[in-house]
This record gives structure tokens, sequence and C-alpha cells, in this order.
């Protein structure tokens, strides 16, 4: 039998894994993040390049992944229903012992349920907003926010303090704690003889406050305000170029720490034999917009590298492709329907809307999909691509958009007029349903992703 192991990143950029972006930096002014440790992983494992969420943002992934399922036309974020078949679910039946361990708090959240089937589950608590701390924080806020930040930011900003006021040392970090109880499990559970464990970090999910050792990618003489979690909106109308630089080099020293706080999981995985006998899969969920294109934080409107490129690294029993790259276009359906297969359960996939793509893992140069798309389920936005080309469908009275993303990787020189028969080509490949039509007066979750508590899921 062949165990698997999944740990999901939360809000990991592709180009913050050195691995992926090869010693360039994104933003001038910060240094490229270095992430040695998810480095020493891809060198045994098959690097993935373009594997794309179907719909974003944290829980419809999360459908995605453990149930195979496309989520973009008709599933928004929301539980499982009592029809939904899961990653857990199969395995569980199949003999499996079936672990959770995340920090990921919209899990736990009160009528949530994708911890159901999983043997245990163990909740790391106090990331981000989770109300965890009902008393004040012992920190000054103003320390934390600069003068257009509104009271509900102020609000927000405050519970996460509160929330961790007391992790005064590294080891006591969320993701480091998050890594202990993984490497508890890994080591109490070995003597089973088929397990599956799913690791889910939140960070490096906003807000950013990385150690001190490993707050080092910015302006050594920066003197302004740490701003931990930036706000919606165009950020010229909130911040300085300086904040906004301080704010990228939180970010990446995020990165960095987390990564630094796997290392304990990489070792156990190699001390205990599952790298012998496992599939352990690594992957982002989606990436952050960091005022790439004028805007911190994830919305409807963001549909750029910055926020759709994950890395994806997939380590086969034994190490067997180590070292390979893959440029095939997958989505997040994909996944589970390829876990199987390998685990010689893909018979359990005929159901799914995702397809096994096995055969590019072993070696084949093909995509399974000829152009993939994604979006937020209430948002109006798509993106549609392929390997070469990106078409951003905008709401009516919009501007479409169209991207060489060979030549133009940043995503800077709008094509569309130039090239109307590529944005025309990759339209084709979805009709009407996969998109979301709304008049424009209605502000719909931008709005909510801007101003409100959602601001930030």
């Amino acid at each position: 039998p062949m165990n698997l192991i999944v740990l999901a990143l939360d809000s990991f950029r592709q180009d913050h894994v050195s691995c992926y972006h090869q010693g360039n930096a994104p933003f001038e002014g910060v240094a490229p993040c270095q992430t040695p440790h998810l480095d020493a992983f891809a060198r045994q494992s098959v690097a993935f390049h373009n594997v794309y969420p179907e719909a974003l943002p944290t829980i419809p992934i999360r459908m995605q992944w453990m149930t195979g399922q496309r989520t973009l036309p008709y599933r928004p974020w929301e539980p499982l229903s009592a029809h939904d078949v899961t990653v857990a679910q199969i395995l569980r039946r199949e003999g499996y012992v079936c672990g959770l361990v995340s920090d990921t708090y919209h899990y736990r959240a009160p009528g949530m349920n994708y911890h159901q089937h999983f043997h245990s589950y163990t909740w790391v608590r106090g990331q981000e907003y989770d109300p965890y701390e009902s008393a004040p924080t012992r920190r000054n806020i103003d320390d934390y926010v600069n003068g257009n930040f509104p009271e509900p930011w102020r609000n927000r900003i405050a519970q996460f303090l509160a929330n961790t006021d007391d992790l005064t040392r590294e080891e006591e970090r969320f993701p480091a704690q998050v890594v202990r109880q993984a490497v508890r499990w890994l080591e109490k559970n070995r003597d089973h003889g088929k397990v599956f464990l799913w690791v889910d970090s939140f960070d490096p999910h906003e807000p950013w406050d990385p150690p001190e050792a490993w707050d080092t990618y910015g302006d050594p003489n920066y003197s302004g305000k740490r701003l931990i979690m930036p706000m919606g909106g165009m950020a010229d109308d909130w911040a300085s170029a300086e904040e906004q630089r301080r704010i990228q080099s939180l970010y990446a020293g995020e990165a960095a720490f987390v990564d630094h706080c796997l290392e304990p999981f990489f070792a156990a995985l190699e001390r205990l034999g599952y790298l012998e006998d496992s599939i352990v899969l690594v992957m982002g969920d989606h990436g952050h917009p960091l005022g790439d294109h004028g805007k911190f934080l994830k919305g409807a409107d963001r549909m750029y590298n910055e926020l759709l490129k994950v890395p994806f690294l997939l380590h086969l029993p034994g190490g067997r492709g180590s070292g390979e790259e893959r440029q095939a276009l997958i989505q997040f359906h994909d996944v589970l329907p390829t876990l199987l297969d390998f685990m010689g359960l893909g018979n359990n996939a005929s159901s799914m809307h995702g397809n096994s793509f096995r055969s590019v893992i072993e070696g084949a140069d093909e995509d399974l999909h000829e152009a993939v798309i994604t979006g937020y389920h209430q948002g109006i936005d798509r993106c549609i691509r392929d390997r070469r080309w990106s078409f951003i469908h905008r709401p009516e009275g919009e501007t479409d958009e169209l991207y060489d993303l060979q030549a133009d990787p940043r995503e800077r020189t709008n094509l569309v007029d130039e090239h109307p028969e590529e944005a025309q080509r990759l339209a084709s490949h979805f009709g009407s349903y996969f998109y979301r039509f709304v008049p424009r007066h209605i502000k719909g979750i931008q709005g909510r992703y801007e101003l409100a508590s959602g601001a930030t899921e």
C-alpha cells in the first residue's frame, strides 16, 4: 500500500520559492525570498509550473482538492454538502487511518465540516481573525497601522495582535506549531499499514509578522509603521511607496520563516521512511497580490500570476522523477483523481470532474487541458489561459486584457487589441455556464473584499 501525505501552504506565491524564481526578485528594494528546505524537497520531487486553482479562494479550493470536483460555476464559499465525497471518506473506506493538522481556522469555523471522515483532527488556534482571545491586545495598535486605516481594519488587526501577544518564541509561532503536531502524528501512526495525513498551514497568509531573525528582506533603515495587514483598494490611496515596499518585505520574511519551520517536517519524512512508501504533495492554494498591479490582498479583479501561480511539488515513493519539471496545464480538481490513480484507487474517480495527470508525471509532455479557467464564483472577472497567453474577461464597460506570459510574465502590456484572435480563441473554450452576469452597479463580492470582513478570505 502507498501512503499519502499532503502539505498545503496558504497564500504562497510561486515566485517566492527559490527553485521557481531562480534569484529574480519580484520587487525593487526587496530581496528575493530564500526557501532552502522547499528547494531541497523540490530536488527530490517533480516540480510543476502551471497547476491552477479552478476557483478561489480558500474554501472553494479545499473543495476542489478534497473532492476532485469543479466549484467555479456553482459552488461558493460553503460547507461540504451531505452528498460530497471526500478524499478522507474514500481512503477511510479503503482502510487508511486519516489525520488532519491545521491552523486554517476556516476549517473549524461554526458550520464548516471539512474535517469530517478524518479519524483525528488537530486545530492550532489563533490565526488571523480567529475569535480566540477576547482580552484586548497588550500592544499598541498604532504601531501597526497608519492614519488611513479605518476602525474595522484596526479592529481586525487588534484581534490578530491579541491572538499572538504570547507567541514570543519562534517555536510558538503558527507554522512551527503545525509542523510539530504533524511530526507527532507521523511518528505515532507510522505502524498503521495505510496512513493519510493532510497538513494545512495557514501561513504565509496575512497578517505578516515574521520573527526578527526572518525580517531581513527590506530596507534596514525603514522607520515607519509595521504594516502587517494591508488593505484593499488602490494601495497608493492608503500607503506610501516606502510603506508598500515594507509590506512586501514582511511577506517575503513570512514565506522564508514558513520554509524554515518546514525543516523538521521534511526531516521526519526521511527519518521515518515515509519518502520510500508515500506520495508526498506540497502545494500552495493561491498566491497573493502585493501591489503588483496596484492592489494588495486577493480579489476577484486580480487575475494575474501573483495570485494564480503556486508551487506544486510531487514526491513519488523512492523519489522517482526527482528534480524533473513539468509545464503541463493542470487544475486543482485534477489533483485527487491523480493521487487515487497512483494509489491504485483510480476507479473511485470516474464521477469526478478532474482527470488524472499520471502520464504527465511519468514523462508525457502534454497538457491535460487546452486551456484553464479560474475566478471567484461570486465575482464577474474570469481568467482563461494556456501556457503562453492569459485572457482576462472583465465586466461590461471595462477593458478586457490579454498577456503574453512568456514575453511578459509580469503582465504589464495588454495585447488584446493587437491579438484579438488569441483572446477569442481562449474565450471560446468556456461557455456562459462558467460566467456570472451581474449589473455593474451591484458591488457584489469585490465590495466585500475591499471594505468588509470578508476582505481576506
